[in-house]
């Protein structure tokens, strides 16, 4: 899976020579081979490096608030979301969707790095919630619903079918 996402997070920030990833140990932990030094190891780590190379750092956050803020959410995909049980699925989309009651993207209103890997981490869990859990999670419905509409983000997910006249109120779309 991490593979695909830096596939499609290459083809986002317009990387025109695509990269050569293999993956390492049970989990398939991703690895770029650098030409000019060490291997890079771990989705954020290459994730981060891309970001870099492509001359997007506003993709990392602005200041060092956002910055941070930006890296707790990347940590909180790896450390949480990657390989959490079915129980811990409902705890993860509470929390989610409270701290995304007033915000348009998880770094406030800045579309950031943390927007792109914690959509692809969560789409297999937003796919299988019914029209109800959906609603219950309205926040972050909305987000991901913004997410996957954002040009060039949804490579290689198919998209979320999201009933608007039930998830949004009248007058707004």
């Amino acid at each position: 899976m991490a593979l695909r996402e830096l596939s499609s997070l290459e083809k986002f920030l317009g990387l025109k020579k695509p990269n050569k990833y293999s993956t390492q140990g049970g989990q398939k932990v991703p690895v770029l081979q650098n030409n000019n030094g060490p291997a890079l190891i771990g989705l954020v780590t290459i994730a981060s490096h891309l970001i870099r190379e492509a001359k997007r750092p506003e993709l990392l956050g602005d200041s060092a608030e956002q910055r941070a803020v930006v890296q707790q959410w990347l940590e909180h995909r790896i450390i949480r979301l990657d390989n959490c049980s079915k129980e811990e699925i409902n705890i993860i989309l509470k929390d989610l969707n409270r701290y995304l009651k007033d915000k348009v993207y998880l770094a406030g209103n800045v579309f950031t790095l943390a927007d792109i890997l914690m959509y692809y981490g969560i789409h297999h869990i937003v796919v299988e919630l019914a029209v109800q859990e959906k609603e219950r999670y309205l926040n972050v419905t909305r987000w991901f619903d913004h997410i996957q509409h954002y040009p060039g983000v949804r490579h290689h997910l198919p998209p979320v079918v999201v009933l608007r006249n039930r998830i949004y109120p009248s007058g707004r779309h």
